[in-house]
């Protein structure tokens, strides 16, 4: 999967124009994970067609976009298995880049695991990921 990350001024409505964006050309937001960095937005989005969502979100002015390979990640809805997970990930070097839930089940939850694209390999092994 595709994580898409904007970068955009910190202004009120930077959002909304993201989602709005996202919306009007069809394309669904199946994960977000939105924060403020000084004067910067962060925007990481999960959508159902990343090719449209990037083309979209390129013609907004001074909106930085850029896509990185993604791992879903299922791992027991448990308290301490986040730790687990990423304390494997951290013994072995692996730098991450972002991580956020991207759906919850009773007995499990799907994580969002963005590591350095030089660790991907690295990390789909210790995963246990093929």
């Amino acid at each position: 999967m595709k994580e898409i990350t904007i970068v955009a001024s910190n202004d009120v409505g930077s959002l909304a124009a993201v989602a709005e964006t996202l919306g009007s050309v069809g394309v669904n937001i199946e994960a977000i994970s939105a924060y403020g960095s000084d004067n910067n937005a962060v925007f990481r989005v999960l959508t159902n067609d990343v090719a449209t969502a990037t083309r979209a979100l390129s013609k907004l002015p001074q909106f930085k976009i850029t896509e990185a390979d993604t791992i879903i990640y299922k791992m027991i809805n448990r308290p301490g298995e986040l730790g687990k997970v990423t304390r494997k990930l951290a013994n072995r070097g692996i730098s991450l880049e972002s991580v956020y839930i991207v759906s919850k089940k009773q007995d499990y939850t799907d994580v969002a695991i963005c590591p350095s694209q030089k660790d991907m390999a690295k990390t789909r092994e210790v995963l246990g990921i093929k």
